[in-house]
């Protein structure tokens, strides 16, 4: 936790004892379904709620906004931006029911009631969105062909409403197509940790 207070020193206490309880929910449930690699959970703060919260560093989304979170596997980024942002609405989704359950239920035992979780598939779900976020769940350009058609077209954010999606490599091959209008964020900008070195966040704006 000393991680996140580093990086956000002004998280009230609330957010603070949520954030707080993350391993211990995290622990209990990796013994019974393995939704976090076992060399990951001990990096738990640092390699999964820091690296979901570095989307906070370059955007507070407002009141009212409706992030869907797709593939979220066990709440990444969805849960810690919940957290984060409790007056925005945030959807998870992921086509694997035993990591819906994990997820709807850490969001009870932290009384995220701004979190909705759904076991679907993207190219099933029809529901209008501000953003969509997503950590490498396959290449870019079919994550863009996903959620195309998942964006409310007013904004009501400082940056227009579109996809906020974490990956680390090299990208200069998938990001081809997009190369005009992708702005990349380079986490290693926020953090000075040497995991984030190659991590980035990839924004596509959506233009109607």
């Amino acid at each position: 936790m000393k991680i996140i207070a580093k990086y956000f020193p002004r998280l009230d206490e609330e957010k603070l004892a949520s954030l707080n309880r993350l391993m211990e929910l995290y622990l209990n449930w990796n013994e019974k379904i393995n939704v976090i690699s076992r060399k990951d959970i001990h990096f738990l703060y640092e390699r999964h709620v820091l690296h979901s919260l570095s989307i906070a560093k370059i955007l507070s989304f407002n009141v009212g906004t409706r992030i869907l979170d797709v593939g979220t596997g066990g709440g990444f980024p969805g849960i810690p931006l919940a957290i984060m942002f409790p007056e925005s609405r945030f959807y998870l989704i992921d086509s694997i029911g035993k990591k819906i359950k994990v997820v709807s239920s850490i969001a009870r035992e932290l009384n995220l009631t701004n979190v909705y979780a759904l076991q679907t598939r993207a190219e099933d779900y029809t529901a209008k969105f501000d953003f969509v976020t997503s950590r490498s769940v396959t290449s870019f350009p079919k994550f863009v062909k996903l959620v195309l058609n998942n964006f409310l077209r007013k904004n009501r954010n400082a940056i227009n409403n579109g996809i906020l999606y974490l990956k680390g490599g090299d990208l200069s091959r998938e990001l081809s197509p997009f190369k005009d209008q992708v702005e990349i964020f380079y986490i290693r900008d926020f953090f000075d940790e040497p995991y984030f070195e190659t991590k980035k966040i990839i924004y596509l704006p959506m233009r109607f």
